[in-house]
């Protein structure tokens, strides 16, 4: 039996062509149907029974399933997706004070950069999505909480280790002749892979960009991120730079505030150096708890001192208020309820596959 076609991760004219379909304009209809979130071919009542029963044979709107729904007592949501081959991903709704929501979606099942200081950087990787897989987080986000404002691609996985996926998941979410979110609310985040970067400021799609920094003393940085080794800090400046001025969008720098290591004198002013004369705003986030991993939360003060030091250098700096921590949805903790199903991951041991 023929494997079936994951009808989302298709336009339009894609649908006419591989379910070999005569009238073209069924290709719309039916893409509009996946924006609107249907989860069956019954669902599309301007489509004959015929043609649904046919679709039904031949495609799925579904490869993926919610196998756990975990709720914060914040308002932020988590949902456990199983995939086809029985790997999961997790994937988070995010509501801030505005009640604007906001969906973090994966890109991959666990992640290879190993960041010291993220939980599903222990995981290790098993495997990148598919665009429909990607895609499906954020519909199946859509039917447990409604309409969505933005999507940032900040959950499990190294989005510009899975460009390609991320790049057509994107514009099919963005085509007006589907959901049509606007890329001014989608953001990808990186662990700052120089190589991505540009291939995303000169092919687009044009997106926000926020480059996870953390610090930058370059040795420090490597400890925390090995991919600083061959991503390093001069060039990946060099990379930011290029992308705020190709796509005239300001880049978001983000940093993990870890208790007395990234937090003192000294990496204020490797901030400040690195950030000055780029355009550029800074999102601190206070370390979220991860077991069996060495850091402790900074204290408030510890934050607010260091928050200071940056604006007084004239930088645009917002602490971020941690949500989704009592069901392990915060930033770095991805992946907490996953460890038993990334049996076949792959934990990388050095850093010599990374870009």
């Amino acid at each position: 039996m023929n494997e079936k076609i994951a009808i989302t991760e298709l336009f339009p004219e894609e649908i006419v062509e591989q379910l070999n379909i005569s009238q073209s304009f069924r290709g719309k209809q039916i893409f509009e149907w996946i924006g609107k979130g249907v989860e069956t071919f019954d669902e599309m009542t301007n489509i004959s029974s015929e043609m649904r029963t046919e679709l039904t044979e031949k495609a799925e709107l579904r490869t993926s399933s919610v196998t756990k729904v975990l709720k914060d007592p914040d308002g932020t949501i988590k949902l456990q997706i199983t995939l086809k081959d029985g790997l999961a991903v997790e994937t988070v709704l995010l509501t801030d004070k505005e009640g604007r929501k906001t969906a973090c979606v994966s890109c991959q099942v666990g992640c290879a950069m190993n960041c010291a200081f993220c939980q599903t950087g222990t995981l290790g990787l098993a495997r990148s999505l598919r665009p429909s897989e990607i895609i499906e987080q954020f519909l199946f986000l859509e039917k447990h909480a409604g309409p969505l404002d933005n999507i940032v691609f900040m959950g499990m996985g190294e989005p510009m280790m899975n460009l390609s996926a991320v790049r057509k998941a994107i514009k099919i979410l963005t085509d007006k002749r589907g959901r049509g979110l606007s890329g001014r609310r989608i953001t990808l985040s990186t662990s700052g892979v120089i190589k991505g970067i540009y291939d995303l400021a000169d092919n687009g799609p044009l997106i926000r960009l926020a480059v996870s920094l953390t610090t930058a003393n370059p040795d420090l940085r490597e400890q925390l991120m090995p991919i600083t080794r061959t991503n390093p800090l001069p060039e990946l400046r060099n990379a930011i730079d290029y992308y705020a001025r190709k796509t005239g969008k300001r880049v978001t720098l983000e940093a993990a505030l870890l208790h007395n290591t990234n937090t003192n004198d000294e990496s204020a002013k490797n901030m400040i150096n690195f950030a000055k004369g780029i355009d550029v705003n800074i999102n601190l986030i206070p370390w979220n708890p991860v077991d069996d991993l060495p850091f402790t939360e900074p204290s408030r003060n510890e934050c607010r001192l260091f928050v200071e030091k940056l604006e007084k250098a004239g930088l645009n700096v917002t602490l971020r208020t941690r949500r989704g921590r009592e069901i392990g949805g915060a930033c770095g903790q991805l992946g907490k309820t996953l460890a038993d199903k990334i049996e076949n991951g792959k934990k990388l041991k050095s850093n010599k596959d990374l870009i």
